[in-house]
């Protein structure tokens, strides 16, 4: 399964696909973790919002084309002192849902909070915390750059982690 790590923002969308699949292991079976690519998509800092939107669901669509994710997350929208960032961020995680409805892609929502123990187990995490997990996790030889992509995989890898919770849940263990 693929998912599409999202965090958002109207001048820096930080992005992280990863796959998960169960590989058997002598104590029965464990959940594999990898990283197929991350990054940001960048929008003019001077260009107008009505600009910017645009060019990130276009973005958004070209990725979601390319590497055809089973599932999409992103970062749920958090009581921020700057209003203006606030309503930055809200514009930012509308484009992400209507992209995940246009394509049909099953869409998780997740709190900082519930990012950080997902990752590192503790929900006071600090950032560089969530990047050393994320590194850890994926196997990668260096904590992922710019933060946004770090924070991206990391929603990814929490949406990984609450399925199988999920899953495991519903068939009774």
């Amino acid at each position: 399964m693929i998912t599409l790590g999202i965090d958002p923002g109207t001048a820096i969308m930080g992005y992280g696909l990863v796959e998960s699949g169960v590989v058997a292991s002598g104590a029965g079976s464990v959940e594999r973790l990898r990283m197929i690519e991350y990054g940001a998509l960048y929008t003019p800092a001077h260009a107008p919002l009505y600009e910017r939107l645009p060019m990130l669901y276009k973005g958004l669509m070209e990725l979601i084309s390319e590497y055809k994710p089973d599932a999409m997350s992103l970062e749920e929208l958090f009581f921020n002192k700057n209003v203006r960032t606030a309503l930055s961020v809200g514009h930012a995680r509308g484009i992400v849902i209507l992209a995940a409805a246009h394509s049909g892609i099953p869409l998780g929502e997740y709190t900082p909070l519930q990012v950080k123990q997902a990752v590192v187990g503790y929900g006071r995490a600090t950032k560089e915390q969530v990047q050393a997990m994320v590194k850890l996790l994926l196997n990668m030889d260096h904590i992922p750059r710019p933060d946004d992509a770090a924070d991206a995989l990391a929603i990814a890898i929490c949406h990984i982690h609450s399925r199988a919770f999920e899953e495991r849940v519903e068939a009774g263990g």
